[in-house]
């Protein structure tokens, strides 16, 4: 019998319940006590809900605070020693993830091409491996005491070890697994112990280019962890992408049930099928996209199930997501604003529960689910015939228009014609963009959207705040300013509001990290720009100031990567139709008087496909897509990016192609790690390396920023840099941002003094 299975559900709740009780408690309004019987509701909701959607082997501790990579490093005591001398577990998670006024946060980065963030964990010499945390055992006993037995999750020590960081980088660590092995064998001995027959080991890092050292220590982990507790039954998931050149690893791993996804990579988990398989080994096949809002074609995912029958019998199959719930809205019956054609053709987590227990339920009586069969038949059908989905229009300027265009004069060149324009002192100080939006600017954008203040109201209002941001920046003594971004609601849900062919949820909320959520917009057919995005704004903003105020822009890869993205169109095709709109709005930009514009690319890096053969081909088509956008202005306007918590050194060719005049990059996190690839000979253009770290709370010092200042000048010469935090201000308090803003720019000021 085909059973159904999941993976790992949304933390967060239908209706955000974690993000308030963290907030909630990290500003004292709400008490340990209740935090902790918020997060117990939403972990006891959550195993009801899929047990009641019929699935069969529910996951337990795939429910965190704040990062489940983090919990893996606190389990095994990989505590950095500025972290030591805080024994409470509760505090000490929320210090190693946001800092204390002591001790900077963990490092954070992108959870291999999505769009979560995970705290990195340090493995520094002195951490002596030992069990911490029991999470996973307490919370597979806490299920067990609704009555449902669930398959606890862990992140394997392999996947573990290969993204800390380690003395030597990323990837380091692994050499530590033997150390680390004895420990979670402990752990998996407790939870047998406790009742648990499965047990799943996340191991996406099967989904990338390991070397031959990597392989062997993967497979001797899992036969140390085989031979260790053989009465554990291992459920082994790869997730994100397929095993591919790791598949000759299959027979070592001695796993007694594979996972994998068969969305992200059809074809070559489509081999495993015609593989010469372990005799007992269990397929869990993840046909329903875990990471898009998109509903299955339920006919196609049958009969891929079929071929897996057909292969190794139906009691060795199992249907399944492609990956953790997670990366998914929680309820699509939430949602009674949204066009009901689009809505007809998508769902949400509980709509993936219940398409897997149909598929499962299929793959054995297919005429037992003929209904529903045909249901899906007709909404492919509709999806394809749509007005919605294909614009004529679109399509022809598409082909009718160069998009291999560049601004055709050098760097050098429009450096000179750049700086006559706008004299700015070396080391220019400057924001990403945003700022703290504000109770009253969250309260202006309520009552707009529910009516009770007219739009010219807004727009009043609006101003005031840009003007009193504007003369505070002059006060601090910024030299290139920012508006602010009070009239956003995101970076890429504002834009997306400007265009034709994009739908937008009203609780349709992710998990990006800890409490910080994101509600992608949903690009659902071919995009057009239907107004202005952003120039009244500026141009706002650049009549209250002599100095130069940056337009901001967000760039068509992040664009798409950040939003939830049509599946019936290849991703470049999609990606030039956000550039035409884009480029449309920079020459409204530059007609309009504004000298700077900013498009931001952090995603450039995140959407980079896992496996190396195929980079090449995306880099060369996400380039040209932002050299596309910035190709017909001025050699006198200045174009700036932005890319922030993602490792970016490994595509440094393809950032020098993008041929800004001025990149931004998230440094301070990481130490300034990326000084030691990412200097003045390896990147031609102007850099502003983060000179802090605006995700935690804690304001640095003058001292601390003159020192980051004086050690990015020993990488790049001092007509080149400029100064800025990591990352736009948006989710900060005034109280933070002000006090770092002038200690940046007095550290400036001292070190420009000195130069």
């Amino acid at each position: 019998m085909t059973l159904a299975t999941n993976l790992g559900f949304s933390r967060i709740g239908s209706g955000r319940e974690l993000k308030l009780a963290l907030e909630g408690y990290w500003t004292g309004k709400r008490s340990r006590e209740d935090l902790a019987a918020a997060a117990a509701e939403l972990r006891d909701r959550h195993w009801k809900l899929q047990q009641a959607a019929g699935i069969d082997l529910i996951p337990s501790n795939d429910f965190s605070l704040y990062d489940h990579v983090l919990d893996t490093a606190i389990m095994v005591n990989a505590v950095p020693g500025r972290f030591r001398g805080i024994e409470d577990g509760l505090d000490l998670m929320f210090a190693m993830a946001r800092g204390t006024p002591d001790a900077a946060p963990l490092e954070m980065t992108k959870w291999f091409d999505t769009n979560y963030h995970y705290l990195v964990p340090e493995i520094a010499p002195d951490i002596a491996f030992e069990r911490r945390s029991d999470k996973p055992v307490a919370e597979f006993r806490e299920a067990l005491g609704f009555g449902i037995k669930t398959r606890p999750v862990l992140l394997s020590p392999a996947s573990f070890l290969r993204l800390s960081a380690g003395p030597a980088g990323r990837g380091s660590a692994l050499r530590r697994l033997d150390e680390l092995l004895p420990v979670y064998a402990g752990v998996i001995r407790d939870l047998v112990a406790a009742g648990a027959e499965w047990i799943q080991f996340d191991e996406p890092i099967l989904a990338l280019d390991l070397s031959e050292e990597e392989r062997e220590a993967i497979a001797a982990a899992h036969a140390y962890l085989k031979e260790s507790v053989p009465e554990a039954k291992r459920f082994l998931a790869v997730y994100f992408g397929g095993l591919g050149p790791n598949r000759g690893l299959l027979p070592s791993l001695r796993a007694d049930a594979l996972h994998l996804d068969f969305v992200s990579d059809r074809e070559g988990c489509s081999e495993i099928l015609r593989s010469d398989l372990p005799g007992n080994l269990i397929l869990s096949l993840g046909l329903v996209n875990g990471r898009n809002v998109w509903r299955a074609d339920l006919r196609k995912a049958l009969a891929v199930a079929q071929k897996a029958i057909d292969a190794v019998g139906s009691d060795r199959v199992w249907i399944a997501p492609s990956c953790s719930l997670l990366h998914a809205p929680v309820d699509l019956a939430l949602e009674t604003h949204l066009p009901e054609e689009v809505k007809s053709w998508m769902a949400f987590g509980m709509q993936k529960l219940d398409e897997i227990r149909v598929l499962a339920s299929a793959a054995d009586r297919a005429e037992s689910h003929a209904e529903e069969l045909l249901a899906s038949d007709r909404v492919a059908e509709a999806k394809a015939a749509s007005a919605i989905a294909v614009n004529p229009e679109v399509r022809k300027r598409m082909a009718s228009t160069d998009l291999a265009a560049r601004r055709s004069v050098p760097f050098p060149e429009r450096r000179a014609r750049q700086r006559a324009r706008m004299p700015l002192p070396l080391l220019p100080t400057t924001m990403i963009g945003s700022l703290p939006q504000t109770a009253e600017i969250r309260e202006l954008r309520t009552k707009l959207k529910r009516g009770q203040i007219k739009r010219l109201e807004y727009d009043l209002a609006m101003q005031g705040i840009i003007c009193d941001i504007i003369r505070w920046q002059e006060k601090v003594g910024l030299d290139v300013l920012v508006h602010g971004e009070p009239e956003r609601n995101d970076m890429v849900e504002y834009f997306a509001e400007t265009l034709y062919g994009v739908v937008f949820t009203r609780n349709g909320w992710v998990q990006s990290y800890g409490s910080r959520c994101v509600k992608p917009p949903v690009i659902a057919g071919d995009v057009s720009r239907k107004r202005s995005m952003t120039v009244e704004w500026s141009v706002c903003a650049q009549t209250l100031t002599d100095k130069p105020v940056k337009g901001m822009l967000t760039g068509p890869v992040t664009m798409f990567k950040w939003s939830f993205v049509r599946e019936d169109l290849p991703l470049r095709d999609v990606c030039f139709q956000l550039a035409l709109a884009l480029r449309d709005e920079v020459l409204g930009l530059e007609g309009s008087g504004i000298g700077i514009i900013q498009i931001d690319e952090p995603a450039l890096r995140e959407a980079l496909p896992l496996r190396r053969v195929d980079q090449a081909a995306y880099l060369e088509w996400a380039v040209q897509a932002f050299r596309f956008v910035a190709s017909d202005v001025r050699d006198g306007t200045q174009i700036h990016t932005h890319m922030c918590y993602a490792d970016v050194e490994d595509i440094l060719p393809a950032i020098c192609e993008m041929d800004a005049d001025v990149i931004s990059l998230e440094a301070s996190r990481s130490a300034l790690g990326l000084l030691r690839s990412f200097n003045g000979e390896s990147y031609p253009n102007d850099v502003g390396p983060g000179v802090y770290d605006i995700h935690s709370p804690r304001v640095p010092t003058v001292d601390e920023i003159e020192a980051v200042i004086r050690a990015i000048l020993g990488a790049f010469p001092k007509e080149r840099v400029w100064v800025s935090p990591d990352c736009g201000l948006k989710t900060r308090r005034w109280e933070e941002v002000e006090p770092a803003i002038r200690n940046m720019v007095e550290a400036a000021r001292r070190v420009r003094a000195s130069l």
